[in-house]
């Protein structure tokens, strides 16, 4: 089935698009803290977690740890999502479409 020629050119635009947001989601990378900063974690636009680092001074009490790290890692997760939306509606934006439809 062929499309007319508006509608092929408007495809391509959108795969255009997703790709180039693929790529700037990639490009992303948050820090995130818990516990006045004695728990930081680096993570991923994929919400891979990339790295923990602990502060001797907790390290020996393992529940407040655990819970410094949940917390922490929350975060993180909250500012990748922030940063997608944020390019999603720059990008989407462009394409005239209402508000709030993604």
């Amino acid at each position: 089935m062929k499309l007319p020629g508006n509608m092929q050119q408007m495809m391509r635009q959108a795969q255009q698009m997703q790709e180039k947001m693929q790529q700037d989601i990639a490009l992303i990378k948050v820090t995130a803290t818990s516990g006045g900063g004695m728990v930081t974690v680096s993570m991923d636009g994929q919400k891979n977690l990339l790295s923990v680092k602990i502060d001797p001074e907790v390290a020996g009490d393992v529940e407040i740890l655990q819970d410094m790290v949940l917390a922490a890692c929350g975060e993180a997760v909250k500012q990748v999502e922030a940063q997608i939306q944020q390019k999603m509606g720059g990008m989407l934006g462009g394409m005239g479409l209402p508000p709030g439809l993604f």
